[in-house]
């Protein structure tokens, strides 16, 4: 970005206008930013509110949140967006809230149930041995609802057309799976999991696997992303602040 400046000068009786322009001030806006996504906004709704805040058009961002997920977005400003890349292969953390009772087309509850029944109580043991069997390098079911693409078009535009598609498996790893919490919730049960794993993990394909490995229906209540690599969610700008 240019910053214009007008500096008047009197020569000889003579009125002069010099304008300068601010090659600094470009430089300095050459950042990465650590953004708190809110929840009910897409990721490329961030760009567009930081693009309006700030009169800057060259704004990316590193690594997707779906729009009913919050949390750490890592963005670009400038030519800091070259730097994008470098964020993309980092381990994410993830705070997820699996509700055990339901099952839905999409794996979260915005989608159609599928399937749905009374859940009061989980052993804690029992939740953490299938957690642990998850840990390492697995292959899961990509969501229907997802941008993967077959044949060209994202599997998304398959299923808002209902025509019936199996979604691929793709090869993820999982570095831990930690059981912070779990609760009863009406007629359903809810776990509070802390996942750190790598690049194209779909939460909602580990949260249906988690309730298929318990033989129990499951779909992803809640997800917050709270780390990318080394860089936090407590270090995160909300958008309201810029």
């Amino acid at each position: 970005m240019l910053l214009l400046c007008y500096i008047t000068i009197y020569n000889n009786g003579k009125l002069y206008y010099l304008r300068l322009v601010s090659r600094a001030t470009e430089r300095e806006m050459d950042k990465i930013l650590l953004i708190n996504k809110p929840k009910g906004i897409s990721s490329f709704d961030v760009i567009r509110i930081l693009r309006k805040k700030t009169g800057i058009k060259k704004i990316g961002h590193s690594g997707t949140l779906d729009p009913a997920a919050s949390g750490l977005l890592i963005i670009g400003i400038g030519n800091a967006t070259k730097r994008l890349k470098e964020f993309e292969l980092l381990p994410k953390t993830y705070i997820m809230d699996v509700l055990f009772g339901l099952k839905t087309e999409t794996g979260d509850l915005e989608g159609k149930i599928l399937a749905k029944r009374k859940v009061y109580k989980i052993e804690t043991k029992t939740i953490k041995n299938v957690l642990k069997k998850l840990e390492g390098k697995i292959k899961l079911q990509v969501p229907l609802y997802s941008a993967i693409k077959i044949n060209g078009k994202p599997l998304y535009k398959y299923a808002r057309q209902q025509i019936k598609i199996s979604p691929p498996f793709k090869e993820m790893e999982i570095f831990y799976l930690k059981l912070l919490g779990a609760y009863k919730d009406g007629d359903y049960y809810i776990a509070r999991i802390e996942m750190k794993c790598s690049k194209g993990t779909y939460a909602r394909a580990v949260a249906e696997k988690i309730g298929e490995l318990l033989g129990i229906p499951a779909t992803l209540k809640d997800l917050v992303r709270i780390k990318i690599g080394k860089y936090s969610l407590s270090e995160a700008e909300d958008l309201n602040n810029i």
